[in-house]
Formats: structure tokens, sequence, C-alpha cells
């Protein structure tokens, strides 16, 4: 191939979900005391052999993580893959940018849905429903409801139930759901009254 045909490769983009793999490798790197050599050695024994290098790279965002890299760094790093994907602030009051959210998004709600607790949005306007529809497609049957298989036609009576139970409990604590434009929801604490 000829200079002229090469087309030079495009520059890898970096969202904010990558600034935040980057910086939690380094930090979960650094407290466990660990150097890049010792990281990559950990990767190898595993079978997802990182060069040295590339851990440096990572680090500094001039290269990109694959998931199967992901997985093998939060395995030897002893976290979630969550761990890596979001700063480490989940406090309702701050918010964090998350790739694809188009947005900010508080920082509590994005570690619910990195944790598999919640919809990052709620695109529509029954709350109920992306419930449901979260339940039933992104979540295993084990893991809907409180914890036990749901087969057959009562999987929507069982998510329903779970999602209305959950949804008593926020009222019984003085919350009351809110749907903002942007298709979060935010649960607003009543003030004084008679809780």
């Amino acid at each position: 191939m000829t200079d002229e045909k090469r087309r030079p490769r495009p520059a890898a983009q970096y969202g904010p979900t990558a600034t935040a793999v980057s910086e939690n490798v380094k930090r979960l790197r650094e407290r466990r005391n660990l150097t890049i050599y010792s990281l990559s050695g950990m990767l190898e024994k595993v079978g997802r052999p990182i060069t040295p290098s590339a851990i440096a790279k990572i680090e500094r965002q001039q290269r990109q993580v694959t998931v199967d890299d992901l997985a093998a760094l939060a395995v030897v790093l002893g976290v979630s893959p969550s761990a890596l994907l979001l700063p480490l602030d989940d406090s309702p009051k701050n918010t964090i940018e998350v790739t694809g959210a188009a947005g900010s998004v508080p920082a509590d709600v994005a570690w619910d849905w990195a944790d598999g607790q919640r919809p990052l949005k709620i695109l529509g306007s029954d709350i109920g429903a992306a419930w449901l529809e979260y339940q039933l497609y992104g979540r295993p049957s084990l893991r809907r409801g409180r914890g036990h298989r749901m087969e057959g036609a009562n999987i929507r009576d069982e998510v329903t139930r779970y999602v209305n139970d959950a949804l008593q409990d926020l009222r019984e604590q003085g919350f009351e759901p809110e749907l903002g434009e942007d298709g979060l929801i935010t649960w607003r604490q009543h003030q004084g009254g008679d809780s």
C-alpha cells in the first residue's frame, strides 16, 4: 500500500467512563501498592496479559480498555466492574457523567444503575412500566424481585409487586418520586410533615 492510500488512524475518543476507568485503575493499583509490573504479572496469571507499558497507557488514557480487559482488571484488583466504571462518589448531591447518558446524572443514581439496582433513566412517564421492563430485560430471573425465581405468566405480577413494594417503602420513609424532563427519577423527602 502506498503512502497516498494510507489514511491516518483516527484518534481514539475517550468519554467520561473511559476517564473514570483510567483514574480508577491507577487509584486501585496505587492503593494496593502494586507497580505496573506486578499488576501486569497478575493479569498474565489470570490469562489476560497486559504489558506494563499498556497499563501505563491505560492510566494515561492512551490505550482503550476492552470489556475483557475491564473484567480481568476488576478481578485482579478485587473489585466489581462498576468500581472501575464510575468515579468514587455516590453522593446524591453530586452529579457525574456516564457515557451515553447525554449529560450528568446524580452520582447515587449512576451507582445504583451500575450495581443493577435501577434503570439509569426512565423514558416516558410510566415509572412502573420502566421498572418492570428493567427487571424483565436487564436482570436474570434469580435477581429479579426478592431473589426468588419467577416463571411464566407470574413474572409481570411478581415484578409489579416488587416495584410497588419498593415504591411503598420509599413513600413510608417520606419520599415521593418526581420524574424530570430528562427522564431521571429523583426522590424528594418531604420537609416537616408528620414523620
